[in-house]
Parts: C-alpha cells; sequence; structure tokens
C-alpha cells in the first residue's frame, strides 16, 4: 500500500510539473487572443476524453482503449496537445470516469508518454529521413501510434505487475498480449485522421510543413 501511495503522490507531481511546464505565458496568451484556438482544443479535449472512457477488457484495470494523443500532438504541438490532454482528464474527474487518486499515473501512461514518444518520432523523422508527405503520414502517424500503443500497454503492465494487482501470467495472458492486436487500429485512427486533414486542412496540423513535405 505504501509504494502505491508514493506512486500516486510522484506520478501526481510530474503530472502537475508537466502542466506548468507546457502551459507557460506564451501558450496562455496565444490561447486567449484566439477564439477558435480555443473551441479546437475544447473539441479535441471533448474526443480524447470520449476515447478514453470507450473501455474494453475481461478483468478490473485490464482494459485498452484508443488514445488518439499522437494525432493531438501532430495537430497542436507537445505543449497544446498537454493542455488538451489535461483538460479530458479533468472532464472524466467531473464525470467519475476516474478517480483522483488515479489522475496521475492516468495522465502520464494515457497522455505524457505518447506525447513523448509521438513529439520525439516527429522530431527525429524531421531530422534524419527524406521530408517527403508520405514519410510524414507512415512515420509520424501510422508507426508513431502504433509505437505509443504498444508502450503504453507495456508500460500499464509493468506497474500491474508492481502493484502486485495481479500475478503476471494474468497479466500476460489478459492484457500485454493485446499489445500485438490494439497497435494496428490505434495506428490506423491515427494515420487516417492525419492523412484527411494533410489533405484538405494542411493548415490545421502544426507539424506538417508544406514548403517541406510537399516540395519532394
Amino acid at each position: 500500500m505504501e509504494s502505491w501511495s508514493l506512486l500516486q503522490i510522484s506520478s501526481l507531481v510530474c503530472f502537475i510539473a508537466i502542466v506548468i511546464k507546457a502551459c507557460d505565458r506564451t501558450l496562455i496568451d496565444t490561447l486567449l487572443k484566439n477564439t477558435l484556438l480555443q473551441q479546437s482544443c475544447l473539441v479535441a479535449s471533448l474526443v480524447i476524453a470520449g476515447l478514453w472512457s470507450i473501455k474494453a477488457g475481461i478483468l478490473p484495470n485490464l482494459t485498452v482503449h484508443i488514445l488518439g494523443m499522437t494525432t493531438i500532438t501532430l495537430i497542436f504541438g507537445w505543449r497544446f496537445a498537454t493542455l488538451i490532454a489535461t483538460l479530458a482528464l479533468i472532464l472524466l474527474l467531473i464525470f467519475s470516469e476516474l478517480g483522483i487518486e488515479q489522475l496521475g499515473v492516468t495522465a502520464v501512461a494515457n497522455a505524457f508518454l505518447p506525447i513523448a514518444v509521438s513529439y520525439l518520432v516527429f522530431l527525429a523523422s524531421y531530422q534524419y529521413l527524406a521530408r517527403h508527405v508520405f514519410v510524414y503520414i507512415f512515420v509520424c502517424a501510422f508507426l508513431s501510434a502504433a509505437l505509443c500503443a504498444a508502450l503504453h500497454i507495456g508500460f500499464m503492465s509493468a506497474l500491474l505487475l508492481w502493484q502486485d494487482a495481479y500475478p503476471w501470467q494474468q497479466i500476460y495472458d489478459n492484457y500485454t498480449i493485446l499489445a500485438a492486436l490494439i497497435w494496428f487500429p490505434e495506428a490506423t485512427i491515427n494515420g487516417m485522421v492525419i492523412t484527411l486533414l494533410i489533405i484538405y486542412r494542411p493548415h490545421w496540423v502544426k507539424t506538417f510543413y508544406d514548403k517541406d513535405y510537399l516540395s519532394q
């Protein structure tokens, strides 16, 4: 119980620190001056909250769901993605889909880990791979989302094992092995959304630069 309490506290502190780092004065000023951006962030947070509330699983805590954070990170950048994820978590708290004691861990697993992975994959792709529209779609959206889904399940499996919530074999049989299944729908949904956006609304995607990706 002590280790679980320590985990809750440390993850909550991590959550607060990352939100403070992301929501700096520049972000707040930009948000206050742009009504369309405010609406976009609110709609995105509602979508993410909806995705996170739709869960499938056999046993309590051994559930899977679509994360959607790769798309959010590519569209808004990591700072606004952090803000949107925070708003989604607040909505889940309000509607009792999430307990306050779960806030920190859920934030790290569902939001901060996928945001970090998605943004780092984008930066690595932009720096080291050909700046081509298909590279952006396949690597930054499809593969990045697949990696996020697999890492999310791996992280949660390790966490459940450390908490001694279930025996390892039960976690593996009913949860960890689902990483082999969930990566594809996660990758497909994120890949399709980003593909549609860069075709019809490329100016909505902050990390997509026409002069770089469409000049090849």
